[in-house]
C-alpha cells in the first residue's frame, strides 16, 4: 500500500482533527484548511476509503474511522502487525490514537478482526486469567462489553486498567483475576470500555514477533 504525498498529509491532517475535536472536520472546514476545493477533499477521502485507512458510515456521512497503517501492513506467511498503544485517550475510538510504543507481529489466520491493537499489562491482578505483568493483551476496539468479558477500558479519563467486566443495576464492576486484589466499582460516568481482550501475548516485541493465543 503507497500513499502519495498529498495523501499522507491529508491523513495526517484527519488524524489530528480527530483527536483534537473527537469527530471528522467538515468538507468545508477541511477544504479551508488545505486551502482546496470541496471536490478535492471528497477525491482524497475517496482515495484513502480504497486504500483500507478510512471507512465511513455512508457517502455523506462525517462518521469517518481511520486506520493506522502499521495495521494494514501484511507479513510473510499469513501474519499480520498490530501497533502497541502507548495510552489510551478518553473518548476517542483506537484509531485515532497517536501514542504508539511499536508493534508486534502476530498470526493473521488467528487474529482476523478489524483495528485489532495491543496493550501492555502492568501487574499481577490477571494473573488466574493467564495474563502476566509485562505481556501484551489483544484487543479488538469497541465500547460496550458483556458481563464476563475481559475488556480494557478507561477510568476517569486517565487510569487504564483490565479486567473482567460486570454491569450491575448503578454502577460496573471490574473483577481481577488474582485475590490478592479487589474488585473495584465505578458509576457509569467514569469508566468508558475501549477494548475486548481477544489474545494474549507472552511478549517478544524487541525481536518484532511474537507467539499469541486466544483469550
Amino acid at each position: 500500500m503507497e500513499l502519495t504525498q498529498r495523501q499522507k498529509h491529508f491523513f495526517s491532517y484527519l488524524k489530528e482533527k480527530i483527536a483534537a475535536e473527537g469527530q471528522a472536520p467538515s468538507l468545508r472546514q477541511a477544504a479551508a484548511d488545505m486551502e482546496v476545493s470541496h471536490t478535492a477533499v471528497a477525491q482524497m477521502i475517496q482515495q484513502l476509503e480504497k486504500k483500507g485507512l478510512v471507512e465511513r458510515d455512508g457517502h455523506y456521512s462525517r462518521t469517518i474511522r481511520l486506520r493506522h497503517p502499521e495495521q494494514m501492513e501484511e507479513e510473510p506467511g499469513g501474519a499480520r502487525r498490530l501497533p502497541v498503544i502507548g495510552q489510551i485517550t478518553a473518548g476517542l475510538p483506537m484509531y485515532a490514537q497517536q501514542e504508539w510504543e511499536g508493534s508486534v507481529v502476530v498470526d493473521g489466520s488467528r487474529f482476523r478482526g478489524d483495528n485489532l491493537f495491543c496493550l501492555r499489562i502492568r501487574g499481577e491482578s490477571m494473573r488466574g486469567a493467564g495474563i502476566l505483568d509485562g505481556d501484551l493483551v489483544i484487543c479488538e476496539p469497541r465500547q460496550y462489553a458483556e458481563n464476563g468479558e475481559i475488556v480494557a477500558a478507561l477510568i476517569n479519563g486517565e487510569e487504564a486498567t483490565v479486567k473482567r467486566f460486570f454491569l450491575k443495576s448503578d454502577h460496573v464492576e471490574m473483577h481481577p483475576e488474582n485475590p490478592a486484589y479487589e474488585v473495584r466499582r465505578y458509576p457509569f460516568r467514569e469508566l468508558l470500555v475501549q477494548g475486548k481482550v481477544v489474545g494474549v501475548i507472552r511478549d517478544r516485541v524487541e525481536s518484532g514477533t511474537a507467539e499469541g493465543k486466544r483469550s
